[in-house]
């Protein structure tokens, strides 16, 4: 599984630790003669630090980027960029009391559960610096997306939510003057009790084209969620009305069409998976921070029940700095979108861009051929245990014409499939798979 790779026409692959010696991005996606943003990219992760933020971790680091491959010249070349910043504040030693323990609400007891490895120097690639690589990622992405804008910013903080928006509080992105007092006591209520709090974030992306994003599975809001709910901290995402057009009848939900265009925006921008041409709306729930200072129950590695009090250097609140890894991850989605619909439209593709979209296909389909030796290695091993017989020409029979239906679906000619399984088939001997899976 690519568990650390995001988009399939505009990619990227973030790699790094909270305590290890750097995070870093490779973005083997990017088109060639692109001025490297080296500017932008510092002042998004200036903009991502929780520097001058009031109520986030006291954890700076200076966010150094170096631009190991992929720039020439001050231009990209077309060739895989890969970008680190180095980590210079970690404190390892803060979590040594930790090695055997399972803190509650983050990923140590799951992720301990897959791996059987427990990185418990502030949860390894769980913690919230790693969104550091898909900030940088996301100033390259700004290339596909000329005219577009992204705003985005909290409506509710605990249980207060904003009643109007006024001019940004620079701390913590609150907008609402008339409430941003009682916001203010509520985090530093929370600090003083070494609790934190959660709230809801808005964002709007103006400027997108209608005709973005593709059904059935590779939805425009489908991938942007994907792109959202994989930061850490964020637990629900709604388009438009969301959840409260459950309550609401078709007739008040859809929105009306004349010829000027949409007389309302319910849906958030985007109908059956592609984009309108409307405003694209959508809210994200972000959860209170894990790490506090409150004991409470847990258990250790070996399953002793026990208690536990994390201290360190952790955040009130995760709102102000996840702000602008929302933006970044949803920069991302779209731009793999805006990828996508270039090639699909025939929109002056170039020859490079096809030959890198030909690239990313044949390095799926190798990966496609690696999953299937190891599950076919897998079925091997249990047919031998089971005293199965290894082969089985029905089955067989059944995986031809399979592909022989799927192929026709996709004007492939029989023969080619009949070579392709051949080769498939002849390499699974050759290596003692069972071909019969």
């Amino acid at each position: 599984m690519r568990g650390n790779h995001f988009g399939s026409f505009f990619g990227i692959t973030t790699f790094g630790e909270s305590h290890g010696p750097a995070c870093g991005v490779v973005l083997d996606d990017v088109k060639p003669g692109i001025p490297f943003p080296y500017e932008r990219i510092a002042q998004l992760l200036a903009e991502r630090s929780p520097a001058g933020k009031e109520f986030s971790t006291t954890r700076v680091e200076s966010d150094k980027f170096r631009v190991l491959s992929g720039v020439f010249e001050g231009v990209t070349t077309g060739m895989p960029v890969c970008v680190i910043i180095k980590n210079n504040a970690m404190q390892p030693r803060d979590y040594d009391h930790l090695k055997e323990i399972l803190r509650p609400g983050h990923a140590d007891f799951s992720w301990f559960r897959k791996f059987k490895i427990l990185d418990y120097r502030g949860g390894g690639r769980a913690s919230g610096r790693e969104t550091v690589a898909r900030v940088a990622a996301s100033a390259l992405a700004e290339s596909w997306l000329r005219n577009i804008s992204f705003d985005c910013y909290p409506v509710q903080i605990g249980d207060i939510r904003a009643e109007k928006l006024d001019l940004p509080e620079k701390s913590i992105g609150w907008r609402d003057t008339t409430t941003l007092p009682e916001v203010i006591k509520l985090l530093k209520k929370a600090r003083a009790n070494n609790d934190s709090v959660g709230g809801v974030l808005e964002m709007v992306i103006e400027g997108i084209p209608a005709g973005w994003g593709d059904p059935v599975f590779e939805k425009l809001d489908a991938n942007l969620g994907k792109a959202i709910l994989s930061i850490g901290g964020i637990k629900g995402i709604e388009f438009g009305d969301g959840f409260a057009l459950a309550a609401l009848s078709g007739s008040q939900a859809n929105d009306p069409l004349r010829k000027d265009g949409f007389q309302s925006n319910h849906q958030g921008g985007i109908l059956g998976g592609v984009s309108t041409g409307q405003s694209l709306r959508l809210r994200i729930a972000v959860k209170p921070v894990s790490s506090i200072a409150i004991p409470q129950n847990t258990i250790t590695r070996d399953g002793k029940e026990t208690s536990i009090t994390v201290t360190g250097r952790h955040d009130v609140s995760l709102i102000p700095r996840i702000i602008p890894v929302c933006v970044a991850m949803a920069k991302l989605a779209l731009a793999d979108a805006a990828a996508y619909q270039q090639q699909i439209a025939g929109e002056s593709a170039t020859l490079p861009q096809l030959r890198e979209a030909v690239d990313k296909i044949d390095e799926d389909l190798i990966m496609g051929i690696s999953r299937r030796n190891k599950i076919v290695k897998q079925i091997a091993r249990l047919k031998q245990s089971n005293k199965i017989s290894k082969r089985d020409p029905l089955r067989e029979k059944q995986i031809i014409d399979n592909l022989m239906k799927i192929a026709k679906e996709f004007g492939i000619s029989e023969e080619t499939v009949q070579e392709l399984w051949q080769v498939i088939l002849t390499r699974s001997k050759e290596d003692n798979y069972e071909t019969d899976s």
